[in-house]
């Protein structure tokens, strides 16, 4: 264990019995050895956390936004931390009107925006837990989560209202209020008033509160904060419990972790807001910018013109989701590629001289300082000029993106994992560690983890190279899913978090992950796709008799091996004058395309999302079988084993997809 130099071994392996699997050793991160760091003094909830960065840097930026100038965009402009305060003095009051009281449900529905901010903030003040509505959950997710948490009043972005509309009447049991970010048409307001809800702009919102006195709550750290919802493998999604305690803990983690790599971060920092604001990593990151009295720029919603604003903002923290980096990094190979053989020969020497010396041990800012002004200084100005450190999170990032970044870029790049449950992060690389390339690096220092090991699919914890599930423990976890009781027992075993996802220790102590307990994956936007759930719906196709449907973390889109059924395929090809055997229509791409077609249909049909929809197929003429270990006697699918064997025809579906857009 003692090349494990960034982690520390807390208990001991334990051997299977019981019919239990066995469990690898407890570790915990090196700079966590003398215990955890406790959260900062007087910080025991996520509105102390903006409270006291009010009283400590009143005047400092904390939320902008590009000014719009004869319908261009101009310069950022900012609200102060003492003005975004009294808004959200008053927003409080507004909502304490209504008569929304401590514990209520607040959804917040929208872009990132100082309104969402700011109606966040006043939840966190009167102790209600705040809600996201997001519809990228699928058709219905909205009204299922207003009507399963029971949402009151909901906050909207303007061009959201509608949607809001679309869930009466079955919403407007709970709901009583809506506040639009924007201004409100008096069509929607006769809509909204025949249910007897009320609506209001949000200058008329903030009238409410004027002249109210309305005292806040005792905030505890164990009060639930808000209530993030999650794909589910059924198709409800799962309402995750975040309390205080676990965003302030991982704040104090966070601080520990930035301060043992020498990068702590200060009031002076920026940070550009576009990750979305309902999921749990960027809500953390902004309550860390926020705790340090740092600045928040807002994008303009369109990720076309993000370069831009982060060009005008100029941030110095930079955090994506591994599609953003995967763009940035085409489009710099891309101007290299087009910047002729002379400009080209000058870079691939100096990439590969730096990348060289990154490689035998030399920091970031050390390996080719000469190199970095001459000729990677333009892509750090093409990202503002003042980002240090870029941070991919979300699902895993290629490793040769990260390389590339790593080395042109001229900041730090790192890579992060976590999940809701864990309140984001809960693994990140660290800055000059080359070596933790493709992994995400050791755990945070405020949590405990270890791999249990997975027997079915060959992982074994306590071999020389251990392999298993993920399991973590701390403070940082969540407080359990809302209503479903029965969900928090299956994951939350004796304090320990079961992540579903397979993780192999390296021996320098970074994690990589390298496998998924359970068929249900993200894609390289982040997305959680519910395979089977898929595959049930496509299966409803009657030309197909059986469809195996496969994505992954490093793609965008989803692909499929579908048995056709033999009469239906020969019938479509008689009527269309189409020749062969069964064999070669299973080869023939109007066959493809036309099955492609049927497939499309139903997820339309079924109003599934876009990412859900399944971009090439192959067609195999023989059914998926035992004989070659695709499925178990019972005919439930060998995912790992198909995917072997279907390996080269995956990866030609994803290249010929991939190549008009290369």
């Amino acid at each position: 264990m003692a090349q494990k130099r960034f982690i520390i071994e807390m208990e001991k392996a334990k051997e299977a019995k019981d019919g239990r699997p066995s469990i690898g050793p407890v570790y915990r991160s090196s700079f966590a050895r003398d215990g955890f760091p406790k959260p900062i003094e007087g910080m025991e909830s996520c509105w102390d956390v903006f409270r006291l960065a009010v009283e400590k840097y009143p005047g400092n930026r904390m939320l902008g936004h590009r000014e719009i100038v004869n319908g261009k965009a101009g310069k950022y402009v900012w609200l102060t931390y003492k003005e975004v305060y009294d808004i959200v003095m008053k927003v409080g009051n507004s909502i304490r009107s209504r008569g929304v009281n401590e514990g209520g449900r607040c959804g917040i529905y929208g872009a990132n925006s100082a309104e969402w901010i700011m109606s966040m903030e006043a939840c966190n003040a009167h102790g209600l837990h705040c809600v996201p509505l997001y519809d990228t959950l699928g058709a219905g997710a909205v009204e299922f989560i207003i009507c399963h948490a029971e949402v009151s009043i909901v906050f909207v972005e303007e061009k959201k209202i509608p949607e809001v509309l679309k869930t009466f009447p079955n919403t407007t049991e709970h709901l009583k209020t809506i506040v639009s970010f924007g201004k409100v048409t008096p069509e929607q307001r006769e809509e909204v008033e025949k249910f007897g809800l009320a609506i209001y702009s949000w200058e008329e919102f903030l009238q409410l509160g004027d002249n109210k006195k309305i005292d806040l709550p005792l905030t505890k750290k164990n009060d639930i904060c808000t209530i993030m919802y999650t794909s589910g493998t059924t198709g409800d999604p799962k309402g995750v419990m975040i309390s205080n305690e676990s965003i302030v803990t991982l704040i104090a983690g966070v601080k520990r972790l930035l301060q043992s790599v020498n990068e702590e971060m200060n009031e002076k920092d920026v940070y550009i807001s576009y990750l979305p604001l309902a999921h749990i990593f960027d809500r953390v990151i902004e309550e860390l910018f926020i705790s340090h009295g740092a600045s928040i720029g807002f994008w303009r919603g369109d990720v076309k013109l993000l370069v831009e604003d982060i060009g005008e903002l100029k941030p110095t923290i930079f955090c994506a989701v591994p599609r953003v980096l995967d763009r940035i990094y085409s489009g710099l190979k891309q101007k290299i590629s087009a910047g002729g053989l002379l400009r080209n020969t000058l870079f691939n020497i100096a990439y590969k001289y730096k990348q060289h010396n990154l490689w035998n041990g030399l920091k970031t800012i050390e390996a080719a300082p000469i190199c970095d002004k001459i000729v990677f200084g333009k892509v750090k100005q093409g990202l503002g000029g003042n980002v240090r450190l870029i941070l991919s999170g979300a699902a895993p990032l290629s490793a040769h993106v990260e390389a590339y970044l790593r080395v042109v870029t001229c900041a730090h790049v790192v890579q992060g994992y976590g999940l809701t449950e864990t309140c984001a992060g809960t693994f990140v690389s660290l800055p000059n560690e080359i070596s933790m390339l493709g992994t995400v690096g050791p755990p945070v220092p405020n949590v405990d983890v270890c791999l249990e090991s997975v027997p079915e699919m060959g992982y074994d914890a306590l071999s020389s190279t251990p392999r298993g599930e993920i399991c973590i423990r701390g403070k940082t976890l969540f407080s359990g899913y809302y209503k479903r009781e029965d969900l928090t027992k299956e994951v939350l075993v004796d304090g320990w978090f079961h992540t579903g996802d397979i993780g192999e220790w390296q021996p320098n102590g970074s994690m990589k992950i390298i496998d998924r307990k359970k068929n249900i994956f993200k894609l390289s936007q982040g997305e959680y796709v519910a395979v089977e759930n898929l595959e049930n719906i496509y299966g409803l196709v009657s030309d197909i008799d059986s469809i195996w449907i496969y994505g992954n973390s490093f793609e965008s889109f989803l692909v499929a091996v579908a048995n056709p059924n033999q009469q239906a395929l020969e019938r479509w090809a008689k009527e269309n004058n189409i020749s062969g055997d069964f064999d070669s229509l299973c080869e023939n791409p109007k066959a493809k395309e036309y099955l492609l077609g049927e497939l499309s249909k139903i997820g339309k049909e079924k109003k599934l999302k876009g990412f859900e929809f399944i971009k090439a197929v192959h067609l195999d003429p023989v059914p998926f079988d035992m004989e070659r270990d695709l499925i178990t006697p019972t005919y439930k699918k060998k995912r790992p084993q198909m995917l072997k064997y279907y390996q080269n025809v995956i990866d030609k579906m994803y290249k010929s997809i991939n190549k008009p857009t290369a």
